[in-house]
């Protein structure tokens, strides 16, 4: 991986983020920034922001791109901590394969340094969507992608889907998704999120969605050929995790776990490599396009 500054987005329960610059290449956070004159070049000083957050969580480290300014892709591995999400027999689990993808996701863009690039989670934590969409809003994230793993009774199912946010789910397959999301986390937004979200107008909400269904249209033309591809790849869902990150977003479902081929496409580094690189090239084209 490239090595250069990040930025340190901690989260305290006083409702606070320290945001704080250090350099990669030691691989000690606390060590001292080089004199201007020992600097090496590319390499950042220190410096230190304050963000206002919700909720209280562990630190999210943003690498920076090779020229300042860039937009920031956050991608957020599904899952995690307590919640396996789906397991296979074998021991398969889909939070470990959310989890590679998406470190493996972020390696690949900060070598490129084109774009900026954080994690929700760079561990085995455990994350409420609330929590990972205030990630989002909190360091401006200009692209949003959730990463999950597939699974369906029927074992022949295989492929690729991209889901983009829509107010209505475009196949009944989309609405069970959308309903066993809200089940599974109940009651998501709050009065005073009421309040704050009435800020977001339709006319900037419909822009949101129009974003998002044009870099699931970009990533499906870089997929196409690479990975294996469901029958209709592009489907629309009103996920809170894609509506509450307030910026354009996708859930892209890899592949089916609960299919031999797939399960053994996604359990390897180089099986994952073409999705990898199919969603890097599209993130990196949508966000020179900002």
């Amino acid at each position: 991986m490239r090595r250069g500054p990040i930025i340190t987005v901690l989260v305290a329960a006083a409702l606070v983020a320290v945001v704080a610059w250090r350099g990669l290449g030691t691989g000690a956070p606390d060590a001292p920034a080089a004199p201007a004159r020992e600097r090496m070049v590319g390499e950042a000083g220190r410096g230190e922001v304050t963000v206002a957050l919700r909720d209280a969580q562990a630190p999210v480290a943003i690498i920076e791109a090779r020229v300042p300014g860039r937009p920031i892709v956050l991608i957020d591995p599904g899952h995690g901590g307590r919640d396996p999400g789906t397991v296979v027999p074998g021991g398969l689990k889909e939070k470990d394969l959310t989890l590679a993808t998406a470190q493996e996701l972020r390696e690949r863009l900060a070598e490129a340094g084109r774009v900026r690039v954080a994690l929700t989670r760079p561990g085995d934590a455990t994350l409420s969507l609330e929590q990972r969409a205030a990630v989002a809003r909190a360091i401006g994230a200009a692209l949003y992608v959730s990463i999950h793993m597939d699974s369906a009774p029927n074992p022949q199912a295989t492929g690729v889907t991209v889901y983009s946010l829509a107010d209505v789910a475009s196949t009944e397959e989309a609405a069970r998704l959308v309903r066993a999301e809200r089940e599974r986390v109940g009651q998501v937004v709050t009065l005073e999120d009421n309040a704050v979200e009435g800020l977001l107008t339709d006319l900037a909400l419909r822009d949101q969605m129009a974003a998002s269904a044009a870099f699931a249209r970009r990533f499906l033309r870089r997929a196409e050929g690479r990975v294996p591809l469901r029958p209709t790849p592009h489907q629309f869902a009103d996920f809170v995790v894609l509506r509450r990150a307030q910026s354009p977003g996708v859930l892209v479902e890899a592949g089916y776990i609960s299919n031999d081929a797939d399960a053994a496409r996604l359990g390897s580094k180089e099986g994952r490599a073409p999705l990898v690189e199919a969603l890097a090239l599209a993130i990196e084209a949508d966000l020179a396009s900002r």
